[in-house]
């Protein structure tokens, strides 16, 4: 069907933001998307480092997150914010790399203190690259299991949360698919 690219945002293996991603490829998979995992620790320290916007690596991701129908992307709450080697990279990106593409924002984090950090950190950062924010969740560590490879969202209130916005993004990809159609 579609490609959806699901970027982590976490430099530490393994993360609990990362399990949550993987499980939602398989369920994506499951109902016949293709999807794309993509990590920041994919990419050359270097190349985020000094600002390599021409590395092939950079210009690849590009690509990918410009030709998928969506994007879920996936961070630990750092100070409040998305993690530091997720922006460097985003800043290395095209400004309108996500140019009308659904985006389904996720955090992790230690408190519900930082439940904001999705509304004005992430979000703001995504709508700067043109993306179509959809409702985010945000997941507290305890609700996490990252040894659970089979289903590492422990909160059944919390898993509830998040496959029912993962339906809901599936939904508004498949509606803006059927409008290309009927428009072409």
């Amino acid at each position: 069907m579609s490609e959806i690219v699901l970027l982590s945002g976490s430099p530490t293996y393994p993360s609990r933001s990362e399990s949550v991603l993987r499980y939602l490829s398989d369920l994506l998979e499951k109902e016949g998307f293709s999807t794309i995992n993509i990590s920041v620790r994919d990419f050359s320290p270097e190349d985020l480092f000094y600002a390599r916007f021409d590395s092939p690596d950079i210009q690849h991701i590009a690509q990918s997150l410009q030709n998928a129908k969506g994007i879920i992307i996936g961070s630990p709450v750092y100070k409040a914010s998305y993690s530091g080697v997720l922006k460097a990279l985003i800043d290395l990106l095209p400004q309108d790399v996500l140019q009308d593409t659904p985006v389904f924002p996720i955090m992790t984090g230690g408190s519900g203190a930082h439940l904001l950090a999705i509304e004005y950190a992430l979000k703001p950062l995504l709508a700067s690259l043109k993306g179509q924010n959809l409702k985010g969740v945000y997941l507290l560590d305890n609700q996490i299991d990252k040894a659970n490879t089979l289903h590492p969202v422990t909160d059944p209130e919390a898993a509830e949360r998040l496959e029912k916005q993962l339906d809901y993004f599936v939904q508004f990809i498949n509606k803006q698919k059927a409008l290309t159609e009927y428009l072409t």
